[in-house]
């Protein structure tokens, strides 16, 4: 299922960023540009509202919207390997790559399939602009704005996602940040699922998702994928090593397990200069 518009462009940019080495760029045309001022307002419209019986309320429906969704979308994926069930016992963070919209309900069955209930999503301030049903789903469906303001990061998500640690749920962080559209290579890393692993103590749920081309049109210019879900492992803090070490070793110990996945599954070294087969999915390759 493709969703968004203008794929075309979105591959070239893909591809000039992957030429000029800037693998976290955001590549999407059209998304929400949002002043300080409008992501403020929506940060204070979700604190405000969590507590809310509006909210629980749009909170269930579209928790139930996704479960259905997520079960048809992902009847054929695969799952390689299990979480350590020590691991779930309590919170963590769960990092995976980012290419879809929607390959996050892959990473609820895997955690479904592992006896994890409870997961929320850190996304980009930008996708709770949006509007229509997928501007609904984006705000309610058990997700979390993360926003560029310093104030908003310190005093109100650091709490927050420290409090749903703390009630056992699984958070999941893109740590690729911006998503490219059925990208096939694990990009670098950004810190920020590091830093909450690393503040709060929790582990790291290291997912990374193969995607399969299949021999079934899905429009004009791509054909349909499935997914191939691979659990890497846990990696948990080194309590003795101070906070900003045992944040870049989680990091590269992640990104490490990312890039050993991609090379076994894909036959091939990771290079991110831009390759026949990178965009899953695309009849022009």
């Amino acid at each position: 299922m493709i969703i968004g518009a203008n794929r075309k462009a979105v591959i070239e940019n893909i591809k000039a960023c992957a030429e000029s080495g800037d693998l976290n760029h955001k590549v999407e045309t059209g998304d929400p540009n949002l002043s300080a001022e409008q992501e403020k307002a929506i940060t204070d419209a979700y604190i405000n509202g969590l507590k809310t019986p509006s909210y629980k309320i749009k909170r269930a429906i579209a928790r139930a919207i996704t479960n259905i969704a997520g079960a048809r979308i992902n009847a054929d994926t695969e799952i390689v390997g299990s979480i350590d069930k020590k691991a779930i016992e309590g919170g963590f963070i769960v990092t995976s790559n980012h290419f879809s919209p929607l390959e996050n309900t892959a990473v609820r069955y895997v955690l479904r399939k592992n006896g994890v209930k409870k997961m929320s999503i850190l996304s980009q301030v930008s996708n709770f602009a949006m509007d229509g049903f997928v501007g609904f789903l984006m705000n309610y469906a058990d997700t979390v704005p993360l926003s560029h303001s310093p104030h908003y990061f310190a005093r109100k998500l650091s709490p927050l996602i420290e409090q749903k640690i703390r009630d056992g749920e699984a958070l999941l962080i893109y740590p690729e940040g911006e998503m490219w559209f059925n990208y096939r290579k694990p990009r670098p890393q950004n810190e920020g699922a590091y830093h909450f692993a690393s503040r709060f103590g929790c582990p790291v749920v290291s997912l990374f998702m193969e995607i399969i081309d299949l021999d079934k049109p899905d429009g004009e210019d791509f054909n349909k994928v499935k997914y191939r879900a691979h659990v890497l492992g846990t990696l948990y803090p080194d309590m003795s090593l101070p906070e900003k070490e045992r944040k870049i070793k989680l990091m590269n110990g992640d990104h490490e397990l990312k890039k050993q996945a991609y090379e076994q599954i894909y036959g091939k070294k990771l290079v991110y200069s831009f390759e026949k087969g990178d965009i899953a999915g695309w009849k022009d390759e």
